[in-house]
């Protein structure tokens, strides 16, 4: 059983006096109905769990109302096994996307207080906003996604002790030795190549080698498609399958800006409308925005049609690049393959599960150009992502002009060890987890 933080999280709603329902949402196979199944079982007497997409014969358990005794009637009714005793049930209700109606019950559930209850659903085929409507103030949300890095690290027998050890080299500015420094990337590239969607790593953790890692990574690729398929109702599905296959094409390129036009022949931004936003909500991409101003506040400050795509997971990058790419990356481990794409994707995964959005820039002239933007609580701080050791000329830019009064300082994320040169902080990528903790307490 790979632990997850999620598990806490569950631990700790479920210990609140004035705990609501809540709702446990993510990207396909990130692994929400297995760590909710396993919390279930370790602290609840009685456990109902259904599945909408698996018993369809549930679906209908809202037709008379959503007063709690009658959805717990109608239950029973399909399954008299079930048992319900007021403060020892936990009812999990999965792949809620196929049983909106399950959301507008949560109010009930909520007033009611006798039955703890979670849900869980892809964000694939599921309209969070109108769930929002119906439930607004009687559920809580948590977004979960693939494993970052310290879960991987948990996956492969590490423990908090690692955590904090790292922590300290990023407070206190020590540099890691050469032997901990080969070690700790080894262990980040292997994160890379792999990603952290659960059935992989877990495979991974088992054999300690890739064996089969990227099979099951192109069949995860496939699996996406199969849903874009099943569930984008109201848009071009061809058109989502365009923009999906087209990501690692324009990663490739030197400024990896994702442009429509380019996509297919007579292709219009007009004729994709929606269609970006719809793999955001699915959780399928990170979209990073051109900002066109380099200053506080991040949001509301970006260009809406400029924009960079990401996998959500690197992992799946990796699966998708050709044949002669992947033996680069995997015998010769030429991890700068693909123009450094895969370093930026992953940083840009990194911050994403830390919950920051993402920014980039790049001015008209491209003398200036920044991967990506955080904020501590008075400063804008760009972060540069070295694929390569080289010059930081757009990072110094950026902090010496009296033009952006914004930034004090600039992180660079690279192989190069921990660092401060009176400008701008230097990590090695594998730190990257540790950001906004870093941020919060240096």
């Amino acid at each position: 059983m790979l632990k997850r933080k999620l598990d806490d999280y569950l631990a700790q709603w479920k210990e609140r006096p004035d705990k609501l329902p809540l709702i446990v949402r993510g990207a396909r196979q990130v692994g929400k109905s297995t760590s909710i199944r396993e919390f279930a079982t370790r602290n609840y007497k009685h456990v109902v769990e259904i599945n909408f997409v698996l018993q369809p014969t549930f679906v209908s358990i809202f037709e008379n109302g959503y007063e709690v005794n009658e959805v717990v009637k109608q239950i029973s009714l399909r399954n008299p096994a079930f048992r319900f005793e007021a403060g020892a049930t936990l009812i999990f209700f999965d792949e809620i996307q196929k049983c909106p109606a399950c959301a507008t019950s949560l109010k009930s559930f909520a007033i009611d207080g006798r039955y703890d209850v979670i849900c869980s659903g892809s964000l694939m085929g599921i309209s969070y906003r109108e769930i929002e409507s119906v439930s607004v103030g009687y559920k809580e949300d948590y977004d979960m996604n693939s494993m970052d890095f310290e879960e991987f690290l948990w996956a492969l027998g590490y423990g908090d002790a690692l955590t904090n050890d790292l922590f300290d080299h990023m407070r206190s500015l020590t540099p890691f030795s050469e032997g901990e420094m080969s070690e700790l990337m080894r262990l980040f590239h292997e994160y890379m190549v792999l990603g952290g969607m659960p059935a992989v790593v877990n495979a991974f953790a088992e054999h300690r080698n890739f064996s089969g890692s990227l099979t099951m990574q192109r069949q995860l690729l496939r699996d996406y498609e199969e849903d874009i398929t099943k569930y984008a109702e109201g848009l071009d599905k061809g058109k989502i399958k365009q923009v999906y296959r087209h990501i690692p094409v324009f990663l490739a390129k030197d400024n990896k800006k994702f442009q429509i036009s380019k996509i297919a022949k007579g292709a219009r931004n007009r004729e994709f409308v929606g269609v970006v936003d719809w793999l955001a909500d699915a959780g399928i991409v990170n979209v990073c925005h051109l900002l066109e101003n380099v200053e506080l506040p991040l949001k509301g400050n970006y260009n809406p049609t400029n924009f960079k795509l990401y996998f959500h997971d690197t992992g799946l990058l990796v699966a998708a690049l050709d044949d002669e790419a992947q033996d680069d990356l995997r015998m010769h481990q030429n991890y700068g393959t693909y123009k450094g794409a895969l370093y930026e994707n992953i940083v840009g995964e990194m911050l994403v599960k830390q919950g920051y959005g993402l920014y980039f820039y790049r001015n008209e002239k491209s003398t200036i150009e920044m991967d990506f933007f955080v904020r501590d609580a008075a400063s804008l701080i760009p972060v540069e992502v070295k694929a390569k050791q080289g010059a930081t000329a757009s990072l110094n830019r950026l902090i010496a002009s009296e033009a952006y009064p914004d930034i004090r300082y600039g992180i660079k994320l690279c192989y190069g060890n921990v660092g401060f040169n009176d400008k701008f902080y230097t990590f090695p990528y594998f730190l990257t987890f540790l950001l906004k903790r870093w941020l919060k307490e240096r």
